[in-house]
């Protein structure tokens, strides 16, 4: 797909929120998403108010609405800031591994960081809200499987790899189970994260690599 210049999920997804506007003080802007944080895992995205975070981050109701005109803004921010860590896979020549970065990386988001108490406030509203749902998808999501389709092209290139292994497909298969398994149920460690890769790669290895 696009290549040229390997492009930092991090960086793309921070790109992301300063095209939303970038905040005239950095400390007022650290207490609002803290305060958003808080209150969001407290109290669930159908009871926050803006109003409410503005009180508990010490500001005027007109500091946050001059940056975020409704709640689905700033959540999208906080999700956008605690989701960047999490997507960035280092070229390692081993394509197993990266693989396993790739899921790895979804397991501690959710079970290690506080963007896992906050997707869970949320996965309803990225569900069923557009306001939230498409503008995440289209910044965290797709920096994700931008980051996957590259693994999976090297995987292809290290013979690792089908030549046909589909990279959106790749995508579903290793972050999939991670978040069945957040809705319904289910051990998310290290040992789970290993066997997804392996079934993947039962699929997607080729011959040489024997799965």
């Amino acid at each position: 797909m696009q290549d040229g210049p390997s492009r930092n999920p991090v960086t793309v997804v921070t790109a992301a929120v300063a095209r939303r506007g970038r905040p005239r003080s950095d400390r007022v802007h650290r207490a609002i998403l803290d305060a958003t944080n808080e209150l969001l895992v407290a109290e669930g995205f159908t009871r926050l108010r803006l109003e409410h975070v503005a009180a508990r981050a010490g500001v005027g109701k007109a500091t946050i609405y001059r940056r975020w005109p409704t709640k689905e803004a700033l959540c999208l921010d906080l999700l956008m800031e605690l989701a960047s860590p999490h997507l960035a896979i280092a070229d390692t020549g081993d394509t197993r591994a990266e693989l396993l970065a790739a899921t790895m990386n979804a397991v501690e988001g959710l079970t290690e960081t506080p963007f896992g108490p906050v997707i869970r406030a949320l996965l309803a509203q990225i569900a069923g809200n557009p306001a939230l749902g498409d503008p995440f998808r289209a910044t965290v999501v797709q920096a994700r499987r931008d980051e996957v389709r590259r693994v999976i092209e090297r995987g292809i290139a290290r013979g690792d790899l089908r030549p046909d292994a589909d990279p959106e497909v790749a995508t579903e298969l290793l972050v999939g189970p991670v978040y069945f398994r957040l809705i319904f149920g289910g051990e998310l460690d290290a040992a789970f994260a290993g066997r997804v890769v392996d079934s993947l790669l039962t699929g997607y290895g080729t011959v040489a690599r024997g799965g």
